[in-house]
């Protein structure tokens, strides 16, 4: 083993990005078992050996925005990219909407201090020849440029095929959640004598729709291009979605193991936001696009022997960007200093070293005019031109109005939050929102 990782000085780091899973999903979140067994044993193993966040927050209540936020380690609000909700397979050939290459990211700033980079999975930052994994800091890359594709045929809502290995098409077959465990163990042992430390980004699909099992190779062609698959799914084809994820999640973890590795590797776990239709969010309300707690509750997971006590649990209030400067923290690598992050680092909570601490957060939408802060056990939150205040400690289904009772802290709250907004760029006008379904197709929560 690299002598470097030996003494703990440089962490390989694996940060594993769910999309669209709800917050009690899990089983270490209180989920239920499935008929098949326990959910996510091997995720729940993790939050068992490491340390569990219950009040971890993604940066936006949808896909795109939150990745761009979590590349960066900055506001997701100071690109335009990030004003789509979210980037859709139309903007293919934009030269506007994605990551521009001359920002800095998590990638190129651990890269420039020594770190191998790879991104397996999904990208969803815009494509190529303007944007894309390798012109913002990693080294390879394998997986679908756009939000969403088939698990089998690997074809985006377009009907592109959208399946890549650096920026040439790569024609696979198989089930899209395997290939991705796959490269990644692929990626593990083929770096394990390189003396470089490794930052392996694993951004999984699943549960995200189309709902499809490992079983379901017969489904794409039933459903084509519509991605959405209104007409399809239910809870059990999902859990057994998050099951397959947690498998190559295992396997994974095995191969650092028997590469000597796990002991000073970095593993994070977290979700780009919160659930979608057979999600469950419990006791949260809301999910996907919304900002009630539901859409942007999330797990967070740090998995580290060396330096993470083992059955940790943690209140504290973060954001997706603070994990970025968490890692950059744990690597050596610091920022920018043309773009300085606005993540907050949790690494020294994280060994031990010190507590909690106060992490005011906030959050805009286009769609439905949302707007949210929070700050302590209180949440300041406006959908549709209605605000409310909320008690969220004693209140986490957001169902007790305190806005009348309370107007001097909701006057406060409302005043901070248009001052941050302040300091964030507008929303452009033509940005858009870009919605699968409404109560046309199903009931509304």
């Amino acid at each position: 083993m690299n002598a470097a990782r030996a003494n703990g000085t440089r962490p390989d780091i694996v940060f594993i990005v769910a999309d669209d899973l709800g917050y009690a999903d899990l089983g270490c979140y209180g989920g239920r078992p499935a008929d098949f067994g326990p959910v996510s044993p091997h995720i729940d193993a993790l939050a068992a050996g490491g340390m569990r966040f219950t009040r971890g927050y993604a940066n936006s209540p949808v896909c795109s925005p939150t990745r761009f936020a979590l590349l960066t380690g900055r506001w997701q609000y100071r690109l335009r990219g990030a004003a789509e909700e979210p980037i859709n397979s139309k903007s293919r050939g934009s030269t506007t909407l994605g990551l521009p290459p001359a920002h800095p990211t998590m990638a190129s700033l651990m890269r420039a201090q020594g770190y191998r980079t790879a991104l397996i999975g999904k990208w969803h930052l815009g494509y190529p020849p303007h944007f894309g994994p390798l012109r913002s800091g990693y080294d390879e890359f394998y997986g679908p440029m756009s939000g969403g594709v088939d698990y089998f045929s690997h074809c985006a809502s377009t009907g592109a095929h959208d399946l890549w290995e650096g920026e040439e098409e790569r024609q696979d077959i198989g089930y899209l959640t395997d290939l991705l465990s796959e490269r990644a163990v692929q990626v593990v042992e083929r770096t394990s004598a390189d003396p470089r430390p490794l930052m392996l980004s694993l951004h999984y699909t699943a549960p995200h729709w189309p709902w499809e099992t490992r079983d379901d190779a017969h489904v794409p062609a039933q459903i084509g291009p519509r991605l959405f698959h209104l007409d399809g799914g239910n809870i059990h084809t999902y859990r057994r979605m998050i099951h397959h994820m947690d498998e190559g999640i295992g396997r994974i973890v095995e191969a650092l193991r028997k590469a000597g590795r796990l002991d000073n590797t970095l593993i994070v776990f977290t979700s780009d936001n919160g659930g979608e239709r057979f999600s469950d969010n419990w006791p949260l309300v809301g999910g996907k696009m919304d900002l009630t707690e539901g859409g942007i509750r999330v797990p967070w997971i740090a998995h580290w022997p060396a330096r993470v006590t083992a059955g940790g649990v943690s209140d504290q209030h973060c954001l997706t960007m603070d994990w970025t400067a968490t890692v950059l923290e744990a690597a050596g690598a610091p920022a920018d200093a043309a773009y300085p992050l606005d993540g907050l680092s949790l690494l020294q909570l994280l060994t031990g070293e010190h507590a909690t601490f106060a992490r005011p957060m906030y959050w805009r939408m286009n769609h439905r005019g949302q707007r949210a802060m929070r700050d302590g056990r209180w949440k300041y939150l406006t959908v549709d031109g209605h605000e409310y205040l909320f008690d969220v400690e004693a209140d986490e289904r957001e169902r007790a109005n305190l806005a009348a009772r309370e107007p001097e802290r909701l006057e406060r709250m409302r005043t901070e939050w248009h001052a941050w907004n302040a300091t964030m760029p507008p929303i452009p006008e033509d940005a858009t929102v870009s919605l699968g379904y409404s109560v046309k197709d199903m009931p509304q929560r």
